[in-house]
């Protein structure tokens, strides 16, 4: 059965109303809680949302820290309408922000202060674990990270640096078995827990 937040066509995620019309990656509450965790702790105001889907964290960025510029990356053009939906319908002025394509980095020549990623990461070795209506109705690109899961992870963690004002750092969604590869990766400084105690996220500088 198709899931119900695609059914009824939006979601709330923090102090954002979230549409879902080009059916992205529906955003979990495992995002919002750590992405509403760590909008407290940063300092900076200009951000990157990095596999952007529906826009969900940088619309949420733009509510929550009102002087923030944000830039979208999504790969898949047919999401653009609704990441600049999810602006509008949000009461964000166009003006902070800008939506890109392309794969990853591929066309961004700006820096930040603070890089936000929800890649796909699930290996596919495992989707005996994932729900059959996630499997079946949700974008296999947003899921779906190659080996491991850790291809997607591995390309921005080698590239991120580049993109990253002084002081700049980067948060990026896991799985918590992928904690011990992303330590080999300079930069890390450590991995935080979702509202379940799982090893959810980690922080690069």
């Amino acid at each position: 059965m198709e899931p119900e937040a695609y059914r009824i066509g939006w979601v709330p995620f923090i102090h954002a109303k979230i549409y879902l019309g080009s059916k992205p990656l529906i955003p979990r509450t495992e995002t919002e809680y750590w992405l509403d965790a760590v909008i407290k702790k940063i300092k900076g105001k200009k951000i990157l949302d990095l596999c952007a889907g529906s826009g969900c964290i940088g619309v949420a960025v733009l509510k929550e820290i009102p002087d923030s510029h944000v830039d979208f990356v999504e790969i898949d053009e047919n999401h653009h309408v609704t990441i600049r939906k999810n602006i509008l319908e949000n009461g964000i002025d166009v003006k902070r922000t800008k939506i890109f394509d392309g794969d990853l980095f591929g066309n961004i020549l700006d820096t930040y202060d603070v890089i936000f990623s929800n890649p796909p990461y699930i290996d596919p070795k495992l989707l005996n674990r994932v729900q059959k209506s996630v499997i079946n109705f949700e974008p296999k690109q947003a899921l779906l990270g190659g080996e491991e899961g850790m291809e997607i992870i591995d390309k921005i963690l080698k590239n991120f640096s580049k993109f990253l004002n002084p002081d700049g750092v980067l948060y990026i969604e896991h799985e918590p078995e992928q904690v011990e590869k992303l330590k080999k990766y300079a930069g890390y400084i450590d991995s935080y827990p979702d509202q379940y105690g799982v090893l959810r996220y980690s922080r690069f500088h």
